[in-house]
């Protein structure tokens, strides 16, 4: 496996450990026993109680230099062209309101091979956290048809601002 699909891996695994551990502490059901998927699937898998449940796993960037250098590598195009129009923007709240819309409408569009999907969105902008996205809720725009039972934000890189929940 190539090291650029390793680190993504690794990325995704350690938000959804994030998150499990966020969603364990405010609600008090054990999220247990991750593993990594396979395309047509979602990026994660893991027991919610004894329920299985797939995560889907975004990161949430603040600009295309912030993802560089977060991810230690070249972009690809399509992230790069996603990020070239929040650099165009001035204001934070701007930014987040819209590269948040734009992760919420591209991952509404994809299909997966699982009866129960949750999207969880980790924040890699240390500008934001938990209670700046909570105040962004209302402009928000989730879209009325997606894959996704539930879609979730983990406030921050370390998680210690809580998740927010977005539908």
């Amino acid at each position: 496996m190539c090291q650029s699909k390793l680190e993504k891996i690794a990325l995704e695994h350690d938000a959804a450990k994030l998150f499990m551990r966020a969603y364990e502490q405010r609600f008090g059901i054990e999220v247990r026993h991750i593993w990594h998927n396979e395309p047509r699937r979602p990026d994660v898998s893991c027991y919610l109680g004894d329920d299985k449940l797939d995560l889907e796993i975004a990161h949430l960037y603040g600009s295309e230099a912030q993802a560089m250098e977060i991810l230690g590598r070249e972009l690809t195009s399509a992230t790069r062209a996603e990020l070239a129009v929040i650099d165009l923007l001035d204001e934070t709240h701007e930014r987040l309101v819209t590269a948040l819309n734009r992760i919420l409408a591209g991952k509404a569009k994809k299909c997966y091979d699982s009866p129960r999907v949750w999207l969880v969105i980790r924040n890699a902008n240390p500008a934001w956290n938990a209670t700046d996205i909570h105040s962004a809720k209302v402009e928000i725009q989730v879209p009325e048809n997606t894959p996704f039972e539930q879609i979730w934000m983990v406030g921050d890189w370390q998680g210690s601002s809580g998740i927010v929940r977005l539908d």
